[in-house]
């Protein structure tokens, strides 16, 4: 009888106390402890519970809209730009644009549900994946720097196929720098390494992975050192070098967040040209670190100060080659020789040795080797 009565267990334990209860083997307040309510409202349950039975404790609401319950209006406004604006976001970045785009606040649980029963959304599987220990953060902001590259189809099929460069701080998340740039090069990070300087100052170090653009991957005591170390030892920058993916893995993460949202914003804004990208990214990157960013655990700034002048920057963070002059004045470059051209340099000097040469003057030439 009381299954078909279709009550819930919170319902069904009520039943039972209240038979308790009502046989006089348990005290009001006891019952008032049991079911988590005041001893009115026990008055309350017993009086509809000799009346009607088990039935009287069955919800009046039960099968009522809810008082709660959003406009239909609203729910169909929703749901028609999720179909036409906002194909393949998911429901939490969904509700970001709808507040910051068209004024409508709504619970991201709430638009879940909504996408669940349209057949708009569909949760991924969760699968198993290998346990990683996270390593601690650094405790202060620009103690470590992890940087690296991003191939993606940022621009889906509007535009050719980029990089996306990345600096973001360790103790914080923020994100120092971020560039989309043609393909992953050297150029590209000293750019990222001039505007944290200039920005911020000298972080005190520098977490890549092993790409030849950081390291030279031989086994040679002879092998030389990239640009970019030879760069970051004269900026006094400690380079280190992860020996896996997750090592580094804030910045990896940060890699698949940019490849969910900021795509997105790039296809709402119609971007179609890295200079288009590059604006929409900076558009982005202040409500990314405000949306993700932590604060370190201490709040000493560790970036030391820039003492050189941006000249003196830009030529640290130049290529810089070493070759070795011939004796006939040519230099090999890229597997061809380059010579020297001349200048003449006419100095004049007055020769006092001899009572001949005395109040004469002789031209003396000094060469000096310039690149033709």
């Amino acid at each position: 009888m009381v299954k078909e009565l279709g009550l819930s267990e919170r319902e069904l334990q009520r039943v039972e106390v209240l038979s308790q209860f009502a046989a006089g083997t348990m005290r009001r307040a006891r019952v008032a402890e049991l079911l988590g309510v005041s001893p009115r409202q026990v008055k309350r349950l017993t009086s509809a519970f000799r009346q009607e039975g088990a039935a009287g404790l069955r919800s009046k609401r039960r099968g009522r809209p809810s008082n709660r319950r959003l406009p239909g209006a609203l729910r169909s406004q929703v749901l028609e730009l999720v179909r036409t604006r906002y194909v393949g976001f998911g429901p939490t970045l969904c509700a970001e644009y709808l507040l910051d785009e068209h004024g409508i606040q709504l619970a991201a649980e709430t638009l879940r549900l909504w996408c669940i029963a349209e057949g708009l959304w569909q949760a991924d599987r969760k699968q198993r994946r290998a346990v990683h220990p996270p390593r601690a953060r650094r405790p202060r902001f620009g103690e470590l720097t992890q940087i690296d590259g991003s191939p993606h189809a940022w621009l889906e099929d509007r535009g050719p196929r980029c990089t996306l460069i990345v600096f973001i701080d360790d103790a914080s998340s923020y994100v120092v720098y971020a560039r989309l740039v043609p393909v992953e090069t050297t150029a590209a990070y000293f750019a990222g390494v001039l505007a944290q300087v200039t920005a911020h100052g000298k972080p005190l170090a520098y977490y890549s992975d092993r790409h030849s653009i950081f390291r030279v991957n031989k086994d040679s005591a002879e092998a030389a050192e990239t640009q970019f170390e030879r760069a970051l030892k004269a900026l006094d920058i400690e380079l280190i070098c992860a020996l896996s993916p997750q090592a580094k893995g804030r910045v990896e993460r940060v890699h698949q967040t940019f490849q969910d949202r900021l795509v997105k914003a790039l296809r709402l804004a119609d971007a179609r040209t890295l200079e288009q990208a590059n604006q929409v990214l900076e558009n982005h990157l202040p409500k990314h670190n405000a949306r993700f960013a932590i604060a370190p655990a201490h709040a000493e700034d560790a970036h030391r100060p820039n003492t050189r002048s941006p000249t003196e920057i830009d030529r640290v963070l130049s290529p810089q080659h070493h070759r070795t002059i011939s004796k006939n004045g040519t230099v090999q470059w890229r597997r061809l020789g380059r010579r020297l051209a001349e200048t003449r340099t006419p100095t004049f000097r007055r020769r006092l040795g001899h009572p001949l040469f005395r109040g004469t003057e002789t031209r003396r030439e000094t060469r000096t080797p310039t690149f033709q």
